[in-house]
This record gives structure tokens, C-alpha cells and sequence, in this order.
């Protein structure tokens, strides 16, 4: 093992930090990965960039996802999110196979099931806080007043209610983060899947989308997979895997 991921393996949860998820007995996983590949064709060279990954996640369980640059956890985000397809090997949400719908469904999947929260927002610009978080409910064809609602609540609870109506080009860079994660959670997902979630935030701003992350988990069950470089709120988040020549290692107890 690394001497990062050592350090890794030896951060405490800090205190009141919810507990770790573990598996009933039995129980269908979350979400199953089995042998998952992921290559790149570059002119006439080939790229492997995931490498058999095998990985579980239960219900309401925390992971961080820890390693260098460019070395392929964004990419792994995008597969179990759907976004991406897998060269090789089978995603399961709940015993079913992902990438076996027809796009169509794994959209809908997608919307149902899942959010995002990304390093660079994606939010549009030209639009207002409440009416970014409101999209995915009005993509799912959710009536508009009861989208407003909903995206105006979320954003109350991410301290956003005085900024409801703000085009997010006015809204500092924390701010834009916390109207990304109300939109991420606006829909109630099973899941979020955030991909560098404070990688653009001054200490205290990240640390704070750390704590929104982790109360979301411990009022709603939210499942967290977590890509970052923060090791404080990847010890806080209680599973800590690393991403190394394209597998991925266990640094703590949990394992995979």
C-alpha cells in the first residue's frame, strides 16, 4: 500500500459524523460492479483506464474515491452513473443491469435515481437558482408549482432561501455549489454521485458542502460516492478507496 493511502487508512471519523452502513445479510447490494474494464482508442494505441474494478455499495453507505489526477475516478463515476458505457464487465442497481436498458430507460433511470454534483457546476447561467434546481423535476414532467416548491425547500435547507431568484452567474463559487447539490437532491435520489464536490472552494466553503453532503446522508439515506482530493472529507465519509493503475484498493477496515 501507498504511504497515502496508509495516511488514509489512519484518519479518524470525526465525532458525530454518522456510522458507517454495512450489509444485511443476504441483501442485494445498491449498486454491484463485476469486472468492469474501461479502454480508451488514441489513434492506434489503446488505453485501459479501469482495470477489472470490482465494487459494492449498499444502501445508504458512504464512499470516498482518493488518487492522483487523470487516473480514471471520474471516469468510474461516469459508468456507475450511466453516463458512460463500460468496455467490459456488468453495473447492477438493485440486481439489474444497467447498461441492458435501452437509452430511453437509462435516462429515465438516470432522473429517477440518481444525482450528480459536479466540480464545475454545469448549472445554466441564464437561469436562477430555484429555476436550476427545479429542471430535473420539469424533465421528469413534475408540475411547475410543485417543482417551485420543492426546489425552493432544498434550497432552504442548503441556506440558499434568500438567493432563490438570483441568476447563478451572480452567486459566489459556494454558492453555485450548494445550488448544484439542492439540485442534485431535489428529486430525493437513492444516490449522488459528486465528482470533486469542493475541489474549487476556499477550506471553509468545501468543508461546509462536506457537512451538507453528510447531513443529507444521515436525514434522507442517501447512498455518497465521492470523488476527491480532500482527505478530510474522505476519513469524514468513513470508506476510503484508492484508484491506483486502474483498480481500486481498500485503506480502511470497510474494504470493498
Amino acid at each position: 500500500m501507498s504511504d497515502r493511502a496508509s495516511r488514509l487508512d489512519h484518519q479518524a471519523v470525526a465525532p458525530g459524523d454518522p456510522p458507517a452502513v454495512t450489509a444485511a445479510a443476504g441483501s442485494v447490494p445498491l449498486i454491484e460492479v463485476k469486472g468492469l474494464w474501461k479502454r480508451f482508442a488514441t489513434g492506434e494505441r489503446e488505453i485501459e483506464v479501469l482495470r477489472g474494478i470490482d465494487f459494492t455499495l449498499e444502501a445508504g453507505e458512504r464512499v470516498a474515491i482518493v488518487g492522483q489526477s487523470g487516473i480514471g475516478k471520474s471516469t468510474f463515476l461516469h459508468v456507475l452513473g450511466g453516463l458512460d458505457h463500460p468496455s467490459a464487465g456488468t453495473v447492477r442497481f438493485r440486481g439489474e443491469d444497467l447498461f441492458a436498458k435501452p437509452s430511453d430507460e437509462l435516462a429515465a433511470f438516470r432522473n429517477h435515481a440518481l444525482g450528480f454534483v459536479f466540480q464545475f457546476h454545469h448549472l445554466l447561467p441564464e437561469f436562477s437558482a430555484v429555476e436550476n434546481v427545479m429542471m430535473p423535476g420539469l424533465l421528469r414532467g413534475l408540475g411547475f408549482a410543485e417543482m417551485r416548491e420543492r426546489a425552493a425547500q432544498i434550497l432552504g435547507e442548503v441556506e440558499l432561501a434568500e438567493r432563490l431568484d438570483h441568476r447563478v452567474g451572480k452567486l459566489s463559487g459556494g454558492e453555485r455549489q450548494r445550488v448544484a447539490l439542492a439540485r442534485a437532491l431535489v428529486l430525493e435520489p437513492t444516490l449522488v454521485l459528486a465528482d470533486e464536490p469542493t475541489g474549487n472552494l476556499d477550506p471553509a466553503t468545501g468543508a461546509r458542502i462536506g457537512e451538507l453532503l453528510l447531513e443529507m446522508n444521515r436525514t434522507r439515506g442517501t447512498a455518497l460516492v465521492v470523488v476527491t482530493h480532500n482527505e478530510r472529507l474522505a476519513a469524514r465519509l468513513g470508506r476510503t478507496l484508492l484508484m491506483e493503475a486502474g483498480v481500486l484498493i481498500a485503506t480502511d477496515s470497510a474494504g470493498m
